[in-house]
């Protein structure tokens, strides 16, 4: 099925988020470039966050709210990956997973809690082979230490 999106950046308004947006934003025009949108629960707020990260006026918003289940389904089916940042996972990271196995729908996250991640394994494993679904938890979540000694380290050679 073809999706409006690439990719969706989910909790674009939060710190994280609104790196990976920003990154996006500066990394990754032209026409080869992978169709995005960032998503979240105020529009106004996704507003500043697009004119304050100098993506195209254009860049599409995504209304989406985790505790609205309805406006996840209809997130992912606009996408072919969800990136979220939207935690703690625990309490607000199910009914995305849910929906992204549903739907087929990939799914990325900076989760650190492993047992809530076993049972997402648990619940949406076998729904997420069915739909081709990949769940990728803690994707870069024990790189963060290791990124910020490099940096700091290219910081101090300069």
């Amino acid at each position: 099925m073809k999706r409006d999106f690439d990719l969706i950046v989910y909790g674009a308004t939060g710190y994280t988020g609104r790196l990976i947006a920003e990154y996006l934003a500066t990394s990754y025009r032209g026409d080869d470039a992978p169709s995005w949108a960032i998503a979240g629960r105020s529009t106004d707020k996704l507003q500043k966050v697009r004119a304050d990260i100098g993506a195209p006026d254009d860049l599409p918003l995504v209304k989406a709210d985790a505790a609205e289940p309805a406006s996840l389904r209809s997130m992912c089916e606009r996408a072919a990956v969800i990136i979220t940042t939207v935690g703690p996972y625990q309490l607000h990271g199910p009914e995305l997973v849910a929906a992204c196995a549903a739907t087929g729908t990939g799914y990325v996250d900076l989760c650190g809690e492993p047992a809530w991640m076993r049972r997402m394994i648990d619940a949406h494993h076998e729904e997420a082979k069915r739909t081709g679904a990949r769940i990728v938890f803690s994707c870069g979540f024990d790189s963060i230490p290791f990124d910020l000694g490099v940096l700091t380290l290219q910081e101090k050679a300069r």
